[in-house]
């Protein structure tokens, strides 16, 4: 069972779930769970994370408000969306059902369609929210096989780029990650900002870490990795005390405790494009990005390298690289 196609309904003892919901279940391929006790709820909502929690307060609303209240400031479960259900009755029981924390709330007095449409965003907002990093609110990996299928199926020609950090892992360990989360950050506004002007239709993901996915048209390629490079060149020494930047290192250990001179952060960009050939799979680009990012780290300072190999080509090295 996929627990993000699972609805979770309970309403009190012996209560029956609404026709909208058994509809809505059934439309959406959702499977229905009948939770017969707060207790119930608890458990099965910490034992997987469903994709909704329908608390059905026409009969007890004080006590769905207060186990909505629960789930919400338990950070386990808070994540789950909550979704309250009410009648035509006193708007003080709905008021307060938002209050406890309820991602949204229904009644019976309004529409049967604005009522589906209200269960259908929250669905969709779950579904993006889990998939945007906390730091960089950037779309997460699921997101980003998303835009690739819609591009492979648009037949467009693209490029995949796979930005990395050098050296970060040493400067968080240096400055604390406070500072590196605020070094992922400036990353990510960088990539956000320039993908945004120079590649109109262009995306940008964060897979985790100092790793981001930004994919733009082909013919934006060289002017968005160029720009990037730069700015970050220009923008990175300036996340360092002035000591460190004026000497361009740092003396830092590593894992055996000898001492090394630890250079300044550089970003590595691996390349793939479907320009000389053909994909049929998001693993396939990805695993070809990731080669290619792994080779970029290789080479010395700021650079984006381009596979080139043709579809059928045993060639084993890049076509280009370019350093900033």
């Amino acid at each position: 069972m996929s627990f993000e196609r699972t609805l979770v309904y309970y309403g009190g003892e012996g209560a029956v779930p609404a026709e909208l919901i058994v509809h809505f279940c059934v439309d959406e391929s959702m499977s229905l769970d009948i939770a017969p006790t707060p207790e119930a709820v608890l458990a099965m909502v910490n034992r997987s994370s469903p994709g909704c929690l329908v608390l059905d307060a026409r009969s007890e609303p004080l006590r769905a408000a207060e186990l909505c209240r629960t789930l919400k400031e338990d950070p386990f479960t808070a994540l789950v969306p909550v979704v309250m259900l009410y009648g035509e009755g006193d708007r003080t029981d709905f008021w307060e059902g938002l209050a406890a924390g309820a991602d949204e709330a229904l009644t019976d007095a309004l529409h049967l369609r604005e009522n589906w449409l209200r269960l259908e965003r929250v669905l969709e907002r779950a579904a993006r929210d889990v998939n945007v990093h906390p730091t960089t609110r950037l779309p997460g990996t699921v997101q980003i096989a998303r835009d690739l299928n819609i591009r492979m199926r648009r037949e467009e020609r693209f490029a995949v780029c796979y930005a990395d950090l050098d050296h970060f892992k040493e400067f968080n360990d240096r400055y604390g990650y406070a500072n590196g989360d605020r070094v992922i950050l400036l990353v990510s506004r960088i990539l956000r900002d320039l993908v945004r002007t120079l590649a109109p239709g262009g995306f940008v993901g964060h897979i985790g870490g100092d790793d981001f996915i930004y994919n733009v048209p082909v013919k934006h390629l060289e002017v968005c990795c160029d720009e990037i490079l730069h700015v970050f060149d220009e923008l990175i020494p300036y996340q360092y005390s002035e000591e460190d930047r004026q000497a361009g290192y740092f003396l830092g250990k590593d894992r055996r405790g000898a001492i090394h001179r630890i250079p300044l952060m550089t970003l590595s960009i691996g390349v793939v494009t479907n320009h000389n050939r053909e994909f049929s799979h998001t693993a396939e680009i990805s695993s070809l990005a990731g080669e290619m990012k792994t080779y970029a780290k290789t080479l010395p300072g700021s650079v984006y390298v381009v596979d080139r190999r043709q579809q059928t080509s045993d060639m084993k090295e890049p076509g280009r690289a370019m350093a900033s």
